[in-house]
C-alpha cells in the first residue's frame, strides 16, 4: 500500500509521519516535492539552498521514486505531502496508485503556528485552497479520500489511528503511538528549522485548548 497524506504546513503532519515510520512494515518519505516546488516558484523559504541541494528538483524523477520500489524493501510506503507543493509543472499522474488521506487542522492554529516560523505568510503558503482543489479533483477521479482532523488525533490517538487504519484496510499497530526523541532518519533537511517540538516528543501531544485569537494585518 502507498499512502499519500495531504495537508498544509503545521497540521500534525510530521507526527503522523513518525507514527507510520514507527511501524516495521512502513517506509516513509518527507515532502518529496519540496525542492521541486522551490525551484518552480522561486520562493525564498528558510534553508532554500540546502533544500534544493538535498532533493531532486525534477518533479518527474520524484514521481518515479514515489511509484517505484518501496524503500528498504518494506511492505508499505507512507508519503507526507504538502498541498501547496502541487503547483503548475508538478505532475499528478503518479497519484492514481495511492490511497489518499487529507489531514486538516483549525485554520487559526495553522496561521499562528506557521506565522511563528515564517514571516508574512500568504494564503498560498498555507495550502488551504490547494487542499480543496486537490480534494475535489481526487473525489472525481478516485473516489472520496479519507479525511482526519488533527484535533481528533490529539484527543484520542489510539482510537483515531485505529479508525484511520480501518478506513485504509490496514491493521492498527500500537507502535504508531510512540517514537524515540530526536527525529526520524527520513526527516527532510529542513527539520532543524521546523521540527523542534516533534523532535522533543515521544508521541502525540495532548488535546489543545481554544483556538488562538489572531491579530494584526489581514
Amino acid at each position: 500500500m502507498r499512502i499519500a497524506m495531504w495537508s498544509g504546513p503545521r497540521n500534525l503532519s510530521t507526527a503522523m509521519m513518525y507514527a507510520f515510520g514507527a511501524r516495521p512494515d512502513f517506509a516513509v518519505v518527507d515532502e518529496p516535492f519540496y525542492a521541486a516546488y522551490l525551484k518552480q516558484t522561486g520562493l525564498n523559504h528558510p534553508m532554500r539552498d540546502a533544500i534544493i541541494a538535498s532533493q531532486s528538483t525534477d518533479p518527474n524523477e520524484v514521481a518515479a521514486m514515489l511509484t517505484g520500489p518501496v524503500p528498504q524493501e518494506k511492505t508499505h510506503f507512507y508519503q507526507k505531502h504538502m498541498t501547496q507543493h502541487m503547483v503548475d509543472g508538478i505532475p499528478r499522474g503518479w497519484m492514481a496508485g495511492m490511497r489518499h488521506v487529507f489531514l486538516i487542522r483549525h485554520p487559526a492554529r495553522v496561521v499562528a503556528s506557521f506565522g511563528a516560523k515564517y514571516d508574512n505568510p500568504t494564503l498560498a503558503d498555507l495550502g488551504f485552497s490547494q487542499q480543496t482543489e486537490l480534494f475535489d479533483a481526487l473525489t472525481v477521479h478516485a473516489g472520496t479520500p479519507v479525511v482526519i482532523d488533527s484535533a481528533d488525533i490529539r484527543r484520542a490517538p489510539e482510537q483515531m489511528l485505529t479508525r484511520l487504519c480501518d478506513a485504509l484496510d490496514l491493521p492498527f499497530d500500537p507502535a504508531m503511538l510512540q517514537w524515540p526523541t530526536g527525529g526520524h532518519p527520513s526527516d527532510g533537511i529542513w527539520a532543524s528549522h521546523w521540527y523542534a517540538s516533534v523532535h522533543a516528543s515521544t508521541g502525540f501531544a495532548p488535546a489543545e485548548g481554544p483556538p488562538p485569537d489572531l491579530t494584526g494585518a489581514a
